[in-house]
């Protein structure tokens, strides 16, 4: 197997805005773009004065095209699981805008996250959460798109419902019941921070699993890199690097998620710091990735 290119089992992308947070989203994806390393790109809501740019930019590519809410959803706090009705339908809203401007970038997804939860009022948050991905899988199937929910931590950083793998199996399943064109995203930076091992994440969501992020963590609150920061492989204090990637790999690989038949997209969610060249630091994610598959057997 490991004779062959990861591509044949993968489309590796990387997110347009953790790997260039500070330059323009239309120069950041001219970057991706023009790489032929890459088959995907994961794109944040664009400024309107670049999207005509950038849309001309993806169209030009070739690059299978995923649209990542999070960034927005996290700034402006929409919570697609609070318990108060209004406030569950405006981020509900919110995100069928982002939707919109997916379909019209030429996104064939729309990812987002769960939302901060009450405790002891778990299974509440759970059903308007459901509730929320439900409506937003049919508003996308009008636009053959579908909807993805990354999985994050619940207790250390972002602190958010989904979360444990068996909630984000709970949860996954509620929605597939009646929504087909539903999945989840598994990031191997999360991992640590859920304190659960890749194989028991793997094996749990494996049948929901539709999108794959690797990144490092660091879980020292000393740190300066501490929490969901997205540092580059090699850093110190850093849990995951070759090996990790190469056993995550392997797992994906076990469990049936890595397919040719499927190449899903597996994509870079790492993160240059202030000191960092970023052009670097996404080299070393290549360089990461390519000596992890080297690995298998």
């Amino acid at each position: 197997m490991t004779r062959e290119s990861i591509h044949e089992y993968f489309q590796i992308g990387t997110l347009q805005w953790m790997s260039y947070p500070g330059i323009a989203s239309a120069d950041a994806v001219k970057k991706i773009a023009s790489d032929s390393y890459f088959d995907a790109v994961e794109i944040s809501p664009i400024p309107e004065a670049e999207r005509d740019e950038v849309k001309n930019l993806l169209d030009q590519s070739h690059l299978s095209v995923s649209y990542g809410a999070h960034a927005a959803q996290l700034q402006a706090g929409w919570n697609p699981n609070s318990l108060v009705e209004k406030e569950r339908r405006y981020a509900q809203e919110q995100l069928q805008r982002c939707i919109d401007e997916a379909a019209w970038l030429g996104a064939a997804t729309m990812s987002f996250l769960a939302g901060r939860w009450e405790e002891g009022r778990q299974e509440e948050h759970l059903g308007q959460l459901v509730k929320t991905t439900a409506a937003l899988c049919r508003y996308a199937k009008l636009r053959n798109m579908s909807v993805e929910l990354e999985v994050f931590d619940y207790d250390v950083d972002k602190r958010v419902l989904i979360g444990p793998a068996s909630l984000a199996a709970e949860f996954a399943a509620a929605v597939r019941a009646d929504c087909r064109n539903f999945g989840l995203i598994v990031d191997l930076s999360h991992i640590p921070l859920t304190h659960e091992s890749m194989e028991q994440v793997v094996q749990i969501l494996k049948p929901y699993i539709t999108h794959v992020h690797i990144g490092n963590a660091v879980l020292d609150p000393e740190n300066p890199a501490y929490g969901d920061q997205h540092p580059r492989f090699g850093c110190p204090a850093g849990r995951n690097d070759v090996t990790e990637v190469a056993a995550f790999l392997q797992c994906l690989r076990a469990e049936g998620v890595a397919d040719k038949k499927k190449r899903l997209p597996l994509s870079f969610e790492v993160k240059p710091r202030a000191q960092e060249s970023a052009d670097i630091i996404l080299c070393n994610c290549k360089r990461t990735l390519n000596a992890a598959w080297r690995r298998l057997e």
